[in-house]
């Protein structure tokens, strides 16, 4: 208890999912949150969540590909919680489809919300963490960014601009103390696969079953939000402080090569 005792985060897409998961795991561990989110229902019902069990948390509405609200929402995060050590830059879309028959519209979109957002919250906390003395961001990709998918070519690519965003980030900012990282998760079902899966339609709702989701995966078994929130702490807190550009494969064995299962 008490890893990141003392810091204030700022987890993006926070409501529900990976981002909850990491909002009450870094609420838990002694972090002051500042969730957004477009979903208010579920944000005030997080922080209500995270308050009955002792933390500190506070929600605020927010579109992270809109520029103009992130210099007052990173303001308004420093004048409730004092300062901010920590980006979760999490809020991201999925859109399944063939490339030959996604749309302009589709793919702008989703490198909308999942690269410029992603970049507006890094490029957002960076003065602010400068006041703190450092800070550690931590941009949420995914193996997607590390291979290529067939039906994911947009979301592949999204996820393949965070990680050298990263990475860039990392050197430009490694001699003031802000330190920045990438987590790639694997399979996961959450609702942003959900609601992938049921735009896209046909049998691409079929690999959304866990069964057949764990045949895919080493391990046997698709990763949970907690998961992923378990290496956000440990990238956020102090015992990663040598760590920058790195890339933090959370995925069950997926990247490491095919599943050979015993006959």
């Amino acid at each position: 208890m008490g890893q990141v005792q003392g810091k204030v985060a700022y987890v993006t897409g926070g409501a529900a999912g990976i981002g909850a998961a990491c909002a009450k795991t870094l609420a838990r561990e002694g972090a002051k949150v500042m969730i957004t989110d477009l979903d208010d229902a579920r944000g005030e019902k997080l922080v209500a969540e995270i308050k009955a069990a002792g933390g500190e948390a506070a929600f605020r509405h927010q579109d992270v590909t809109e520029e103009a609200p992130w210099a007052e929402l990173i303001a308004d995060t420093e004048a409730l919680f004092g300062r901010l050590d920590i980006m979760v830059a999490n809020a991201g879309i999925a859109i399944f489809g063939p490339a030959s028959t996604m749309s302009l519209a589709d793919f702008r979109r989703q490198n909308a919300v999942n690269v410029e957002g992603v970049f507006l919250s890094a490029r957002s906390a960076i003065p602010a963490m400068r006041r703190a003395g450092g800070g550690s961001m931590i941009l949420i990709s995914s193996v997607a960014g590390l291979r290529g998918s067939a039906n994911l070519a947009g979301y592949s690519a999204s996820k393949g601009a965070v990680r050298l965003l990263s990475k860039s980030l990392a050197l430009e900012l490694a001699h003031e103390g802000i330190r920045v990282n990438s987590v790639h998760p694997g399979i996961i079902i959450t609702e942003i696969w959900e609601k992938a899966a049921t735009r896209a339609g046909g049998g691409l709702n079929a690999p959304l079953d866990p069964q057949v989701l764990g045949a895919a995966v080493p391990i046997g078994k698709p990763s949970s939000p907690q998961e992923i929130a378990n290496g956000v702490l440990f990238l956020a807190s102090d015992a990663s402080h040598h760590m920058t550009g790195a890339e933090l494969v959370i995925d069950g064995g997926i990247t490491a090569g095919a599943v050979r299962r015993p006959s």
